[in-house]
């Protein structure tokens, strides 16, 4: 391209220097089925016009076909659908392999400000990582042939394995990423078996190459000795540079077979807008408004086809009508039921209230609504003579808990007290009136105040998890004492490679659930990590414990301890209360007991004014009066004022400090 300007003879003028001052840019611009790659001049002092733009290549991308209003889904058969999973532990470049599977197939335009595209929740982006599993559809080309490929993005922590569990059973194939730098980790083998066990396609991806201590030979040997899959087959990549993500692609394409399941899923004809639909769950039928594909938003099509995955808006009018795994089919041709995932199971519960019952109304439409997107969380209702109306719900974990109470607080602007987290107890009964009662023998107990006294029970029985420990050697004697200070019983420990070990033990799910995690990761300075799996229940002699202020039992605060443990335990939160209850113009006597005996106290002293400033000498007498007039109007106070316990308290005082 040539510009033909105009100059002063010689030296150019100050004015004519900055007229003629352009620069020139390399941008990239998009068409309905072509991307442009561009030279933009514009003038330095114009930010936004282009003055001259020359198009030097031009790109067809197969995947913009999505751009147009509706998709021909009929073009993709069956044999050319490819649905699979991205797993992995916490922060191995999931999220960050998906946001270069969707530039790379034209999905999302290529920009440096694709972060975690499919992590759409702002928990999700304030913490960096990814809580709900989110799906998206890819158009690829290979060898002449598009292919329709479904990725879903999951969820790496312990809490969220239920997300990743669900996953799986909606593909025929994983990606499973491990870090070139730290290897394979707790999450990785826990969701190794996952996909194993659904005899799934697994394709070893070896992430972050690119870091400087990457030691991609070193984890292949790993994942040789772990897995049994040979090292041939791994993928070495960096999906922050985009290096061999391409390959990924071609071996999903290649690898992987045919697939039918998913996000709304249809295993038999097709599904347009207009057709009657009923749910086999409810039996209530409803018309298709819309439905389509996700890209990863919504983008509509007029039909979706056999094997296909998408979206569908069918004017359900409550949000309890729309329940994950359930069937749906076409009025006219009754079927039975597909079978439904595996249900979650609550590992802890905890209770939330309202931090006001006038809000209670508007909290419980939230808690429906996140309830439906999160479908592992059980509700029950439950009440509080302190704390009023609220639930009981149970989470798969501590970090679900929290996750939930921040989108309570940011998606609806919910104001909550949640209270101690605590595990599911079972209780045999020995009386036959309480067995009438219940309607069995075996109850299961979620709420400690509600534990029933052992004169009635025959046996307790708490859960078991069996936890696995992948850490460097070097820490190996101090997780070992900190395993066994939480009653756990090793199992297996096997060296995985020449300098870490792999390691099994069997715990009591109470003695891990609040801190343990951040524990393991203090003692082995963030290099050790932790899964666990339900590994039913075991006998144990198990007391409840309460927490009483001034005398007068927290029921929130009501906790279940192991009968050895019970003084130190007690001890403890007593210090912890101490420390996190404010002090007030009158004393606080905080208590722990064991039925009616007090096991430990500590006292939290109150305000006090200085009575005797104005007694500038005069008899002794005087300020005794003022002094006993004083003691008497606290001992008043203390029987008719409130103390009011701060709602982090709830989970802080439950956190030991083990040494």
């Amino acid at each position: 391209m040539q510009l033909s300007l105009i100059k002063h003879q010689g030296c150019a003028t100050p004015f004519l220097r900055h007229l003629l001052d352009f620069r020139v840019y390399q941008t990239r611009q998009r068409s309905q089925c072509c991307k442009i790659a561009c030279t933009v001049i514009r003038h330095r002092w114009m930010k936004r016009v282009p003055v001259f733009c020359t198009h030097n290549t031009t790109n067809k991308m197969i995947s913009t076909q999505a751009d147009k209003e509706n998709i021909d889904m009929s073009k993709f058969p069956v044999e050319r659908i490819r649905n699979f999973s991205i797993i992995a532990h916490i922060d191995h470049g999931k999220s960050t392999l998906a946001d270069r599977l969707l530039e790379l197939t034209g999905a999302i335009a290529t920009t440096d400000k694709n972060k975690q595209v499919l992590d759409k929740l702002q928990v999700e982006r304030e913490r960096g990582i990814t809580v709900k599993a989110q799906t998206a559809s890819l158009f690829y080309k290979y060898q002449g042939q598009t292919y329709l490929l479904n990725l879903i993005d999951t969820p790496g922590h312990v809490d969220f394995s239920y997300e990743v569990s669900r996953s799986i059973s909606a593909c025929q194939g994983v990606l499973l990423i491990v870090d070139a730098n730290q290897g394979i980790q707790a999450q990785t083998v826990a969701n190794f078996y996952l996909a194993f066990e659904a005899q799934l396609t697994i394709i070893p991806v070896i992430n972050k190459i690119d870091l400087k201590n990457a030691d991609p030979e070193r984890v292949e040997k790993q994942i040789e000795k772990v897995f049994d899959i040979p090292s041939e087959e791994c993928i070495r990549i960096s999906a922050k540079l985009g290096t061999n993500v391409e390959q990924v692609l071609q071996e999903v394409v290649k690898r992987l077979p045919p697939g039918v399941v998913a996000n709304i899923a249809l295993f038999g004809g097709y599904l347009s807008k207009g057709d009657r639909i009923i749910s086999a769950y409810l039996g209530k039928s409803y018309e298709v408004n819309e439905l389509g594909l996700l890209r990863p938003d919504e983008h509509p099509t007029d039909r979706l086809y056999a094997g296909q995955v998408g979206y569908v808006i069918a004017g359900m009018k409550e949000v309890k009508e729309a329940q994950i795994g359930d069937t749906l089919y076409h009025q006219k041709h009754l079927v039975e039921a597909l079978p439904g995932f595996k249900p979650a199971k609550a590992m802890v519960f905890a209770g939330m209230y309202p931090m006001d019952q006038s809000d209670y109304s508007a909290l419980r439409s939230a808690v429906e609504k996140l309830t439906l997107n999160d479908s592992s969380v059980t509700v029950q209702r439950d009440s509080s003579l302190a704390l009023g109306a609220g639930w009981r719900l149970g989470f798969l974990g501590l970090l679900h808990m929290e996750v939930f109470n921040q989108r309570l607080e940011q998606e609806y602007n919910a104001s909550v007290i949640v209270t101690a987290p605590t595990v599911p107890y079972k209780a045999i009964l020995s009386s036959a009136k309480l067995i009438k009662e219940h309607g069995k023998e075996e109850i299961t107990i979620v709420n400690p105040a509600q534990f029933p006294d052992r004169s009635v029970v025959k046996e307790y029985l708490e859960p078991m998890v069996m936890g696995t420990i992948i850490t460097p050697d070097d820490y190996i004697g101090k997780i070992m004492s900190i395993c066994l200070n939480r009653r756990a019983v090793q199992k297996n420990m096997v060296y995985i490679d020449d300098h870490r070990v792999m390691m099994k033990y069997l715990f009591p799910l109470n003695e891990i659930v609040v801190d343990f995690y951040d524990l393991l990761k203090s003692m082995s300075s963030g290099y050790a990590s932790f899964d666990y799996e339900d590994a039913g229940y075991q006998a144990a002699h198990v007391i409840k414990m309460d927490i009483l202020l001034n005398g007068k039992p927290v029921e929130e605060l009501t906790t279940i301890v192991h009968k050895d443990r019970a003084y130190s335990a007690g001890k403890a939160m007593c210090e912890r209360l101490q420390d996190a209850i404010p002090r007030q113009m009158f004393e606080i006597a905080v208590q722990a007991a064991i039925g009616s005996k007090v096991i430990a106290r500590e006292t939290i002293k109150a305000y006090k004014k200085n009575v005797l400033a104005k007694c500038y000498g005069g008899d002794v007498t005087r300020k005794m009066k003022l002094l006993k007039k004083q003691a008497e109007g606290k001992k008043k106070m203390r029987y008719i004022g409130t103390v009011q316990v701060p709602k982090d308290a709830f989970i802080n005082v439950l956190k030991r400090k083990d040494k």
